[in-house]
């Protein structure tokens, strides 16, 4: 079994990572009812015997002693870390990988990566490094971060170059939240244009998560609550009910639902490096398998069913109607729709009582209706992990690369380019010491280049793919 440590960065980053662990802790609880330290749990926990004086003793087997989190919170404001810290899940995160600030980055993506980043470098390649030490076999960094705020888009990107440095080996799976067109930060087009370049040159893998998107599938779910369709009923202290048991209509961006959808998608990932499975599928499986191409690293995913990450019991969706769930628009993390595009390759990771056959006959039912590039017509991989989520008999994850996330880097572009013919707060970003014009120009070309990556594969969709010659047999 191997390791993976999750480096939680910003305020969302920090937001989505405690969601991220109350889930895992729930599910290994509901698994793992002896209490035993396995293999399972230790790929994102460590068993410390917090007795022993210092750093606490780690115990390899045995009886769960306490167990502390390979994470690392970082958060240049303290709020978000201090609630974690006064919160249920206090005793998980070990106090001395914690990096707060009380100033914030002021939502500059300058001031997070060029005066924050220096500030902090030695901090954060110190935690690092004792986080590796505490794993037998790390495999992979998960690092959560948005990429509209100055602390996620600035010190979340500088931090994927000292990973790269220092771990070259290791690979760096980065969780991006998007902002959408009606974000409260106006400055996030540049934060988030300046960070694209650097996710482009340090990222194995980038799942860009859209806020409209989890919003509108929020939307949904209290439609289908509120409607009483299909028999629903909320579960008691579920995320989509306030504390009296109400459904909470009034909160306007439900964050806690929203993270917990992210939360679960990272559950589901990760699932095969923690379970057991007739088809298990290594994180190290996905980039080799989903990324033909350093730069189009952008992995769209898809989860089904998606009304049991607000704890909405709703009957189960039959096993084939999944498969076709994950394939809309709908259930997509990231407002695109796959269907209409082109696949560079496909994953589909499935948790539950299924079988191979079950897999394979979805597939053939599924491809005549998706595009694939025509030198990559089998670009499947999958994997089967046996225990499902809590509460449920299966789920499927799909994780696509595919051209339909190239309209969300125009609009990204588009919104940055109004901001930027006009020079618009740009002096911000100038009197950051280390920051020069050249920042905005190179880091919108190399979004410009990427944008041009995908337009050159969508033009050879239409050229016909030729009859390979045959052995012809006298």
């Amino acid at each position: 079994m191997t390791q993976s440590v999750v480096v939680q960065v910003g305020q969302c980053g920090n937001q989505i990572g405690c969601c991220f662990w109350d889930l895992a802790l729930r599910e290994h609880a509901a698994v793992n009812q002896k209490g035993i330290y396995d293999e399972a749990i230790s790929s994102f926990f460590r068993n410390v015997d917090t007795r022993v004086a210092g750093d606490g003793g780690s115990i390899s087997r045995g009886k769960i002693c306490s167990l502390k989190a390979r994470a690392v919170l970082i958060d240049m404001e303290e709020g978000v870390v201090n609630e974690i810290l006064q919160g249920p899940l206090r005793d998980v995160f070990d106090s001395k990988q914690l990096i707060t600030d009380i100033s914030g980055s002021g939502n500059n993506w300058a001031v997070g990566h060029k005066v924050f980043g220096r500030l902090y470098q030695e901090q954060i390649l110190e935690k690092l490094r004792k986080s590796a030490e505490h794993c037998d076999c790390l495999q992979c960094f998960f690092v959560i971060h948005s990429m509209g705020g100055g602390t996620g888009s600035g010190l979340g990107t500088f931090l994927l170059k000292v990973l790269e440095d220092e771990f070259p080996e290791v690979y760096r799976f980065v969780t991006s939240v998007y902002p959408s067109s009606e974000d409260d930060v106006i400055t996030s087009p540049y934060n988030s244009i300046l960070a694209m370049k650097e996710l482009n040159e340090h990222a194995d893998c980038v799942l860009p998560i859209d806020n409209q998107s989890l919003f509108d599938i929020i939307s949904k779910i209290d439609l289908v609550v509120n409607s009483r369709k299909l028999d629903t009923t909320v579960k008691p202290k579920s995320l989509v009910t306030s504390s009296v048991g109400a459904l909470k209509k009034q909160h306007k961006k439900p964050f806690d639902a929203m993270n917990n959808i992210v939360a679960n998608l990272l559950l589901n990932l990760t699932s095969s490096a923690r379970f057991e499975g007739s088809l298990n599928m290594d994180l190290n499986e996905i980039s080799m398998n989903l990324v033909p191409f350093p730069q189009l690293h952008y992995l769209v995913s898809s989860l089904t069913p998606l009304y049991t990450l607000a704890d909405v019991n709703i009957p189960p969706r039959r096993l084939d109607q999944m498969f076709s769930d994950a394939f809309s628009k709908d259930y997509q993390l990231i407002r695109a729709d796959p269907k209409h595009n082109l696949y560079l390759a496909c994953a589909l990771m499935v948790r539950g009582n299924v079988q191979i056959s079950d897999l394979r006959r979805n597939i053939e039912r599924l491809k005549p209706s998706l595009k694939f590039v025509s030198w990559n017509q089998e670009g499947w991989k999958t994997s089967l992990c046996s225990v499902p989520p809590v509460g449920h008999s299966h789920s499927l994850l799909a994780l696509a690369n595919n051209t339909c996330v190239k309209p969300t880097f125009m609009e990204l572009k588009g919104r940055f380019m109004r901001l930027y013919k006009k020079k618009a707060h740009l002096h911000h970003y100038l009197q950051v010491e280390g920051m020069e014009e050249s920042c905005f120009t190179e880091a919108v070309s190399s979004l410009s280049a990427l944008i041009q990556e995908y337009n050159q594969l969508e033009a050879t969709e239409s050229v016909p793919v030729p009859d390979l010659p045959r052995l012809s047999v006298a």
